[in-house]
């Protein structure tokens, strides 16, 4: 298993909850301006939540207003101020457009210097009808990725993920074989799925995997109508929430340690006594097994 060994040093992180509406560009202007906040707090690193750019449910609203990569304003802008700032910048996701008909959910890891240290496109699609009649169909606007990644700060390795691929666990295990001690959740949560299992799903992906999680989310009623949990959280390798915002936008600010992800593992060591298994099914003779599975 690759580790981060030897990044030790206390670092603060800002998370910048918003209220994304339908405008890039007041949007970018909102999350801005929270960045300089959170960098005259003290933060080295920041994360915006999920969909930083837009909230749009119309699709044909949506391909109207964002634009492929190379000339999207707001990573123009973004990858501008962590110059300025001489800040990591860490954007949550924008929607970028990847071709004439699909999107990508795509998180972008900027250090001091503006460069693009890492790019994430969200694996996992929400498709969903709940019990409250609302309905999300996001790949029917957007490609789904397809690697997994981690990328080094100076302080430690960071996984990267997106909103709901908090529910697929073997994600957040696999990142932390590859040396990952911060797992990073950015979301836009719907606030019945939120107020349900926000909480918990975060708190057991630190705990399973001895990480400290930094999940910076969108909150409250949205310009096109749909309803954010908001609560962006940050927990501690142990499972314990040290810093949580409400449902108004802001800056959530923590200290963290490092340190404490290997004192959290030294106490549980399940990342080294995880085993390989095959899962199997009795056939219709009892002595005899059927491989249905192999996680190998």
């Amino acid at each position: 298993m690759t580790t981060s060994a030897g990044k030790s040093q206390i670092f603060r992180a800002g998370l910048i909850q918003m209220r994304s509406g339908r405008d890039p560009a007041s949007n970018l202007d909102a999350a801005m301006k929270l960045i300089g906040e959170a960098r005259t707090a003290g933060a080295d690193y920041v994360q915006t939540p999920e969909m930083t750019n837009i909230m749009e449910l119309s699709r044909e609203k949506l391909f109207e207003a964002i634009a492929p990569e190379e000339s999207d304003i707001c990573l123009a802008a973004f990858r501008d101020l962590a110059r300025k700032l001489s800040l990591h910048i860490h954007v949550g996701s924008l929607a970028i457009k990847v071709s004439p008909d699909k999107a990508a959910n795509r998180a972008f890891l900027i250090d001091p210097k503006g460069e693009i240290v890492a790019r994430y496109d969200k694996i996992h699609m929400f498709d969903v009808d709940l019990a409250n009649g609302e309905s999300y169909r996001e790949s029917r606007n957007y490609r789904a990725g397809e690697l997994a990644i981690v990328a080094d700060l100076p302080w430690a390795r960071f996984g990267l993920s997106i909103c709901y691929d908090l529910r697929f666990p073997s994600l957040y295990r696999a990142l932390a074989e590859a040396g990952a001690s911060m797992l990073t959740i950015p979301a836009a949560f719907t606030r019945q799925t939120g107020e349900a299992h926000w909480h918990v799903l975060m708190r057991a992906r630190a705990i399973e995997n001895g990480c400290y999680v930094l999940a910076a989310a969108q909150g409250g009623t949205h310009e096109n109508g749909r309803d954010t949990f908001g609560h962006s959280l940050v927990v501690d390798p142990w499972g314990r929430v040290i810093a949580e915002g409400r449902t108004e936008p802001g800056v959530i600010m923590a200290e963290i340690d490092p340190a404490a992800v290997t004192a959290a593992r030294a106490r549980v060591p399940s990342l080294q006594h995880g085993r390989r298994f095959e899962i199997v099914e009795p056939m219709a003779e009892p002595t005899r097994l059927h491989v249905v599975k192999d996680v190998s």
